[in-house]
This record gives structure tokens, sequence and C-alpha cells, in this order.
């Protein structure tokens, strides 16, 4: 039986890429069934490929094309606009994070640039050795970012001064997830890797079919995240071992989206063009619902909808309980990108400059 989901605010905000530090893809409040654009804000030759995020409502976005958006959420108006490296068009290619009045955002340069939140000016900077791709994640006083270097940072929030660093075989790009003392990367080494927040140390890995850069998505004790290779884990993360594992035995392609977890589902999208929801504890298919494009967007719940784009130029809502569509807007371009809920509204952004923000239908 599905387990239903709880309505607890109407203006819950959306702070971090998956919404939360497991990165479960999972809203604190529902939409309304049937969604009317609301406004759009669009950059002239711009082009995304992040997620929004959304604290007191304000929307924080970077684009391609070096600089970093603050806009209100009733009309999308500017509230300002930070100009990172616009001439070198070192570009941000993840989502943004918010905490205490900051955010922070790291650039295809390696840059990690943190900007006070209300008026856009830089506080501090922090280089790493190589693109930054994924997003910051919070653990206390200190942040975590992982760079295409094959590095996770640990650095203090306040100043970006560097508290540990731990070093992988290969690329991350994804957004590192927190659990209590614990983080989590999948890795471009084919490895997902849990490390110990305290100490900076790693204490283990469980070997995966393919590089990712997903983040991976976590409900009590399983990590659930997808691979290059188009295979899709679960791994309990304290036995160091994998639960369950699925492949779409007709169309395995890549799948570089990241879940969103339920108490009783995961659902997920791929190169496939198929979203796909799983039982949590067996890995069976529940169902399949097919697009007309390959899914990037990472895919998000919000009361018994999910919610995600595609290169077919489309955001969807589809039932969570049997995967019929319920609900679409037709764009002009694809969405690389997943969406954010927050103060009743679906916002996500396409890859030609275009943000969109959907409310409820007057």
């Amino acid at each position: 039986m599905l387990a239903l989901l709880v309505t607890v605010s109407a203006h819950a905000d959306w702070p971090l890429y998956r919404g939360n530090a497991l990165a479960q893809g999972v809203a604190d409040e529902a939409l309304a069934d049937q969604l009317d654009l609301k406004w759009k804000f669009e950059v002239e030759d711009g082009a995304f490929e992040a997620t929004p995020v959304v604290v007191d409502k304000v929307a924080y976005i970077g684009d391609l094309d070096g600089r970093v958006y603050a806009l209100n959420m009733e009309d999308g108006s500017k509230v300002w606009t930070y100009e990172g490296n616009v001439e070198q068009l070192s570009g941000f290619m993840g989502s943004p994070a918010y905490r205490d009045g900051r955010i922070y955002v790291g650039d295809i340069d390696g840059v990690l640039h943190c900007l006070d939140a209300k008026d856009g000016k830089l506080i501090w900077k922090f280089e790493a050795g190589l693109e930054i791709n994924g997003s910051v994640n919070f653990y206390q006083d200190k942040i975590l970012i992982g760079s295409q270097d094959a590095t996770l940072y640990c650095l203090d929030k306040s100043d970006g001064k560097l508290a540990w660093k731990v070093e992988i075989e290969d690329q991350i790009r994804c957004m590192p997830t927190v659990v209590a003392n614990r983080g989590f990367v999948a890795g471009c080494d084919s490895k997902l890797h849990v490390i110990d927040l305290d100490e900076g140390k790693a204490i283990g890995t469980v070997p995966i079919d393919g590089p990712t850069g997903s983040a991976p998505a976590v409900r009590d004790d399983v990590a659930y995240f997808g691979t290059e290779a188009g295979t899709f884990y679960a791994i309990d993360w304290k036995q160091l071992k994998v639960i369950w594992q699925f492949e779409d035995p007709r169309n395995r392609q890549q799948i570089r989206a990241s879940a969103a977890v339920m108490p009783d589902r995961v659902i997920f999208g791929s190169y496939s063009k198929n979203l796909v929801s799983l039982d949590l504890a067996t890995g069976q298919s529940q169902w399949t619902f097919k697009a007309k494009g390959k899914i990037n967007s990472s895919p998000v719940v919000a009361g018994q909808r999910v919610y995600f784009g595609s290169a077919d130029s489309r955001v969807r809502a589809v039932d969570v309980t049997n995967g019929k569509e319920v609900w679409q807007y037709e764009a002009k371009s694809g969405f690389p990108a997943g969406p954010a809920v927050s103060n009743g509204c679906l916002l996500i952004a396409s890859e030609r400059g275009v943000v969109y923000c959907f409310g409820p239908k007057s």
C-alpha cells in the first residue's frame, strides 16, 4: 500500500539541490492538481543546468554564463545578480545551497563562491583543483563539496578555510549526502564511498558497475542511485553491501538523474526516456512511464505526484501510484535539471536560459 505524505507547510523552503541533506527529492507540501505558468525569467543566450533553491520566497540559481540570480518568487523579478567570472564564461553547473543567510555555489573553473543571500555580494572564495559540477551539503558548522579533482573538501562555512579533504580515485560530480556523522559519495571511480565526517577519513567502499554523478538518496540504512552503466543500486551503507540492483532488460542506458525516495518506493529517470518506480524493499518494478526524450531531470515527489522535466521540452506530473500522466507543460527547449518545490509552486530551468514558475491554476 502506498504510504501517504503529509503536507506540513504551504511555504516550505527548498534550500538544497534535492531538498534536504539526505538528497531524498521529496517535498514537504503537495501542489495543486492543475498548475498554470505563474511567471518565467529569461536570460538572453543563457543556459541552465542547475536546480533552483528557494528560501524565504526568494529563488537562487546560477547559469552557464557565469552569473547567479536571486529571483522574487511572487513575480520572477530580479532581487540581485552576481557576476561570477562572466568574461571567462566560467559558469555554474551545480545547484546553489543556502544556510544562515549565505549562498554557496561552485563553478566550472573549480571555484566555490560564498555569497550574501541578501545582496549577492561575495564573502569568500575557495579554489578546488578542477571543475565543480555538484552542490554543497552541510555538516555542523562545515560545508562539503566535491570536485573533478577527485577530492571531497570539508570547509569552515564562515571563512572557507580547509578543515580536511578525502581523495578518491576519480572525479566527484555528485552532491555528497549526509546522515548523522557519515557522508556518502558516489564516484566516477565506480565506488560508493562512506566517510567519517568528524575524522575526515574514508571508512569503507562498495564497488558498483560504472561511474556516476548521481547524489545517493538515503532512507534509513540504504543509499539509492544509478550509474552510467544503467544499473540502479540499493546499498546498505552500514554493512557496505548491495541489497538489490535493477537493470532494464530491454533498454539499459545511462542513469544520470538522482532518485526520489519515498517510504515504500524509489523513482528515477534515465537516457532510456523511462521514469521508473521500484519497490523500496525488493527493487521490483512497480510501473514505467515513457517520455519522448531522455530524462536527466531528477524527479521530485510532492503529495501523490512526481514532477520532472525531459529532453522533449516538457515538464510533467505523473501519479505516484500508477505512473499515469496527470499534467504537462510544453516549453521550447529541454530540461537537463530537476525541479524544486516551494510556496505552492514548481520551479524548473531550461537549457535555453528560462526559469519557469508554475502555481495553482487561477
